[in-house]
């Protein structure tokens, strides 16, 4: 069942899907080489204590930690650990806060250090597909006109969108339906009204879209070793066209 939210109801998103972006903003300066993802770990629940919010992630089905950490061919849902970060590395970064009942969703892929052109590319190309995504979130739209912008843009860039993952819906839980895929035809899936809000998120190999779940149940590898970008907006579906509610600026 899809919920729809009242502007009231937006509002009060506006203050969790804040906080996720102002802590993925501090993340930005302390991912480095020699650092660890725990480290990154500590710091996440630090600040997110400071805002009084709930890591959404922590607990969630059985996940231990408050951030998802996937470095290089990790796609998804990797978890922190005490590995340096090495020159060279990106890191995909996953955070979702709970506040006042509601969930706010995000994540971004970070250069380590000085990185190769070809993963520069990748991480242009899937947070350009996003936003590409995210143009299409317009009432009176169709789900699939988000999938399919997705779609052609990494496509024409070479790349492939991982089809076991999906956006979703978010509101008082932090996956509600619809189910947003990174594929699919433009003008089918439902009609896109306003009061929706969707957590938009391509996941993007440099191979083929091909993934695999390793032996915790959590961390989600490309199957060909290629490298992964992951780039996520939670967005409201308004009159006026789509509101980005994890952007700063």
């Amino acid at each position: 069942m899809i919920v729809l939210k009242s502007p009231r109801e937006i509002e009060r998103m506006r203050v969790p899907c804040r906080i996720v972006a102002e802590v993925l903003e501090r993340l930005r300066s302390l991912v480095k080489p020699g650092v660890t993802t725990l480290e990154l770990e500590a710091f996440t629940i630090t600040e997110t204590k400071k805002h009084k919010a709930v890591p959404a992630f922590k607990g969630y089905a059985g996940y231990p930690y408050a951030l998802c950490c996937s470095p290089n061919d990790w796609v998804i849902h990797g978890m922190p650990n005490a590995e340096p970060l090495k020159e060279g590395d990106i890191l995909s970064v996953d955070f979702g806060a709970l506040y006042d009942d509601f969930y706010g969703d995000a994540a971004i892929t970070l250069p380590v250090g000085k990185v190769s052109n070809k993963a520069h590319a990748l991480m242009a190309a899937t947070e350009e597909s996003l936003y590409q995504g995210i143009d299409k979130a317009v009432a009176g739209g169709r789900l699939y006109d988000i999938s399919s912008a997705v779609q052609r843009h990494v496509e024409s860039r070479g790349y492939s969108v991982v089809r076991d993952f999906v956006g979703h819906g978010i509101g008082k839980k932090l996956h509600e339906d619809p189910q947003v895929p990174n594929y699919g035809v433009a003008g089918r899936g439902l009609s896109l009204k306003p009061g929706m809000v969707l957590a938009i998120e391509p996941m993007v190999n440099c191979g083929g879209h091909a993934v695999k779940v390793l032996q915790d149940g959590w961390t989600t590898v490309t199957t060909d070793g290629s490298l992964s970008a992951h780039f996520e907006h939670t967005v409201a579906v308004t009159e006026h066209g789509p509101e980005i509610l994890t952007r700063l600026a």
